[in-house]
């Protein structure tokens, strides 16, 4: 260890830093700083051949090593919910599916890995101050103030919900076709609501037809980014809030309230005449029955009538004096059980006084109230 005086040869017995550059004459080469570089890292781990001078060991050991930790760093895992994205010299060279996986290490190639199952929101026409609760937002009257089909404004705020298409070439259209996805979607959401509210009427876009607007909205938008090649996939158009503008809005309400009054009326004659028709048409039809039915009792009752009539009087011309007594004793019978009768001999006849009760041919007067007795 006598000889270590130089502490370039003993690196262990000096805690001098090697100096870089090295301090010497390169004015006629270009390349001796780099082999006095390599000089000085070889002597320093050649040090553990022993002796005083570098080993010639130290090359063969480091570079293999180095090589071999160059070729490592190119190992990568994509997780479930990323697509891996190769780039080989900043192109994009393939699309790889989760798990180990392993590329050409920098600078050769390198990896995207961007997520392909998380929901993204845009907010068009209002944005999110305070997520709260309870929320805040800011109204963008710039992006809500649209122009409907009969020349009405109308205050339309709504959301885009989308995500990273996975089929081929996707997410790599996602990632290299437009400088920024995110606004792409902003400017073609926008576009899209501003077209189908402009073939639409302002009745329909407040009232009966949000939902048409919304499918219409997501289908433009969804075109619009196919045409670009986004690589993005419309998840939903939901509008948030659908109003006049503010100048007009009491006067809006005030139409709307009447024509939700007017829906009310009609929807309680309507209820009204279901109740009074169905049982309207229940009693007439219960009148015909009874009419049916009475007409074919009379009917038969008056054949039958006409009948006996008939077979009585084919009787009565078979034998006409019996038939007379038989028919004259049936009506006395069935009329004198019912008469108020009293049957006197001649002699009782001429000796009983004449009565007539006058008093039963008189009206009746009505009884006078008992009076309420006195104490």
């Amino acid at each position: 260890m006598t000889g270590c005086r130089d502490p370039v040869s003993c690196p262990f017995l000096s805690t001098r830093i090697p100096e870089w550059p090295p301090r010497r004459n390169t004015a006629g080469d270009p390349f001796a700083e780099l082999r006095e570089a390599w000089r000085r890292i070889s002597g320093q781990f050649g040090g553990f051949g022993g002796g005083g001078g570098p080993s010639r060991l130290g090359p063969r050991i480091i570079l293999p090593a180095l090589l071999l930790l160059w070729l490592a760093s190119g190992i990568y895992i994509v997780r479930p919910d990323e697509k891996g994205i190769v780039l080989r010299f900043g192109a994009a060279v393939r699309e790889v599916d989760s798990g180990p996986h392993w590329h050409l290490p920098w600078p050769i190639e390198e990896v995207l890995k961007p997520s392909v199952t998380q929901i993204l929101k845009e907010e068009i026409g209002f944005r999110t101050t305070d997520p709260g609760p309870p929320a805040r937002y800011q109204d963008m009257d710039n992006e809500a103030l649209m122009l409907t089909g009969d020349e009405n404004i109308v205050k339309l705020q709504f959301i885009v919900q989308y995500k990273v298409r996975t089929g081929p070439d996707g997410v790599t259209d996602y990632l290299f076709n437009v400088r920024d996805p995110r606004e792409t979607v902003r400017s073609g959401a926008e576009a899209a609501m501003r077209e189908v509210v402009g073939r639409t009427g302002i009745d329909s876009v407040l009232t009966e037809g949000k939902e048409k607007v919304q499918q219409e909205a997501q289908a433009e938008l969804q075109a619009i980014l196919d045409r670009y090649d986004v690589g993005i996939e419309v998840m939903t158009v939901k509008l948030q809030d659908v109003d006049p503008p503010d100048q007009v809005s009491d006067a809006f309400k005030d139409v709307i309230s009447a024509q939700q009054d007017r829906e009310r009326l009609i929807n309680e004659a309507l209820g009204y005449a279901n109740d009074v028709v169905p049982k309207a048409r229940g009693q007439a039809a219960q009148l015909v029955n009874e009419a049916q039915g009475y007409r074919e009792a009379k009917v038969r009752e008056a054949s039958g009538t006409a009948q006996r009539f008939i077979a009585l009087y084919d009787e009565y011309a078979k034998a006409k004096d019996v038939t007379r007594q038989r028919l004259y004793l049936e009506t006395m019978e069935d009329i004198l059980p019912r008469a108020n009768k009293i049957i006197l001999d001649d002699l009782a006849a001429r000796q009983a006084v004449p009565y007539l009760p006058l008093e039963n041919f008189l009206p009746r007067r009505p009884e006078a109230a008992p009076e309420p007795a006195r104490r």
